[in-house]
């Protein structure tokens, strides 16, 4: 069996590979010893915690003692009954969930390796994880089992597919039946991998990034501690998955290390978060730009008076999004930028420092600036490429692609941007997302920016794509709103429309229609998809 603990630790990066990682609070100063699930979860039963609310979902409720107790039965069937062992990689599909979180924990509080994986997978993107990982184990929701059983055919190493979330015998529910409610959390070390957590695909083959037990609490004593501040009261809320880094810091590690409850919602597109916020009162949530404005064209008179914070990520928040929540809600969203490499959220302020249009400032206990193409400092007010180093970083497993992701100790996150003289980051694009059209560098968010301030337009996309006269061609891929028609008048207005707005040049010289636009499973766009397919012959 010490061959599937090897898998994760000869796939960890050399630590000359490793970005510098810096410590520079003292809530940052971790023990050699670590076990984030007994920091996060087992201390507050002592402290009388017990009895709080915990998790929240459609079915119930579990208080942090009955949250603990299911976790417990979990590790205790993992180590018992399948004989998983310190550091082997565990896979875990499912929806958002309480049954999904606590194996997510359990496996975690073994000093197992947890592999979350997004419910939307297929079986062919299934098959990348579990070979990557060597997978031996998976637990599964019995609804999600069909695509989980068809890669078995190609990925040798899936020995056992636990179900859960049904009654049946060997289910995992009949097997915690049998098993202790209490299990002492697995002596690790603070650098032992924790997790193996999938980026979402925007750029192409999804890479593993492993996060160790102190990253899970260097996040909440950060960005969750200096920037989000929550307290024992709060409830949240969310759309992305816990097999995503921004859901698993917004659903699980945030409230959980605060003593706070999160509500888990199996289905949290914006109809549903609007029928769920007036039905849970929630005080924090946490969703994608493209969700608030769908949120703000649907909403009609549902209640949303219990929200106090509102967390954007995952794509750029538009100034216009910004100043449309904030004007019918009164709350300044926090935007801010994170990464599945650093786990959570690195650059990002509070509601009363942020400012329409920027990202933030950067987080307490990280470091960030802009660089030039050699990795040289650049001014202040000149874009260029992010490069970012803290309490986590960026440690591919088993992937060529660490050299690229680091470079001179640094994080570089693929983003451009632009820092003020008062240190707030101002978004430019994504590094494959700049425009270079006629000699000009054309910011496809930027443009993105203006076309959704116009009315008949409820989504966009906007591409450069290959053209002999110009280089590149400005193109927008746009979804309308309900009631307009993508003809050769709407063309022509929303060409206007960005004319008057920003610079003419940066006008789309093309836009088509389309009925959605491709995104990954976590929300984001995968723009280089459509490039793929704008740019395929006709």
């Amino acid at each position: 069996m010490a061959e599937r603990e090897d898998v994760v630790r000869n796939g960890m990066p050399p630590r000359s590979a490793w970005p510098e990682m810096i410590f520079t609070l003292p809530e940052l100063q971790y023990p050699a010893r670590l076990n984030a699930v007994g920091e996060l979860l087992d201390r507050w039963l002592p402290a009388g915690h017990g009895d709080a609310p915990c998790v929240i979902f459609a079915g119930g409720e579990w208080s942090y003692a009955e949250f603990a107790d299911r976790i417990n039965r979990i590790c205790n069937v993992l180590v018992t009954r399948f004989a998983v062992q310190h550091g082997e990689p565990v896979l875990i599909r499912a929806p958002n969930g309480p049954m999904a979180a606590a194996c997510i924990l359990a496996v975690m509080k073994i000093g197992a390796v947890a592999v979350p994986t997004m419910p939307m997978l297929r079986t062919r993107e299934l098959v990348y994880p579990l070979n990557k990982a060597r997978v031996r184990l998976a637990l599964c929701d019995a609804r999600l089992l069909a695509d989980l059983e068809a890669a078995r055919t190609e990925a040798p190493d899936l020995a056992e597919i636990v179900a859960f979330n049904i009654d049946a015998p060997g289910s995992l529910e009949a097997l915690m039946a049998e098993a202790p409610d209490t299990f002492q959390a697995a002596d690790t070390a603070a650098e032992d991998v924790a997790m193996i957590a999938f980026t979402s695909g925007t750029t192409g083959e999804p890479k593993g990034t492993m996060h160790v037990h102190r990253d899970m609490l260097a996040t909440c004593d950060s960005y969750g501690r200096h920037v989000l501040k929550p307290d024992a009261s709060d409830r949240f809320i969310g759309s992305p998955p816990l097999a995503f880094t921004f859901g698993f810091g917004g659903h699980i590690l945030f409230p959980l290390r605060v003593g706070a409850s999160t509500i888990l919602l199996e289905r949290a597109g914006p109809d549903d978060l609007i029928d769920a916020i007036p039905r849970y009162r929630p005080s924090i949530v946490f969703t994608a730009p493209t969700a608030y404005r769908a949120m703000l064209a649907k909403r009609g008179d549902a209640d949303f008076s219990s929200l106090r914070k509102c967390v954007s990520a995952g794509e750029h928040l538009p100034k216009a999004t910004f100043e449309a929540w904030q004007a019918a809600t009164g709350i300044a969203m926090m935007d801010g930028i994170g990464s599945t490499e650093m786990l959570h959220i690195f650059i990002g302020s509070p509601p009363e420092e942020a400012r329409p249009g920027s990202t933030g400032r950067v987080v307490p206990g990280y470091a960030a600036r802009i660089i030039d193409a050699e990795g040289n400092p650049v001014p202040d007010g000149t874009p260029g490429r992010l490069a970012v180093r803290g309490p986590t970083g960026c440690r591919y497993m088993a992937d060529a692609r660490q050299a690229v992701y680091v470079q001179n100790g640094w994080n570089l996150t693929g983003d451009s941007f632009m820092r003020d003289a008062e240190g707030y980051f101002w978004y430019q694009a994504r590094n494959d997302d700049m425009i270079v059209s006629s000699g000009y560098n054309i910011a496809g968010p930027e443009v993105e920016t203006v076309l959704l301030q116009h009315p008949a337009v409820a989504e966009c996309a906007v591409v450069g794509l290959p053209d002999a006269a110009r280089g590149m061609l400005v193109t927008a891929v746009v979804v309308l709103a309900p009631g307009y028609t993508g003809d050769a008048d709407m063309t022509e207005a929303l060409q206007a429309h960005v004319k008057q707005s920003i610079a003419p040049y940066k006008y789309p010289r093309a836009i088509v229609y389309r009925d959605a636009l491709p995104k990954t499973p976590t929300g984001k766009l995968q723009r280089f998809l459509l490039r793929k397919e704008l740019s395929a012959p006709a």
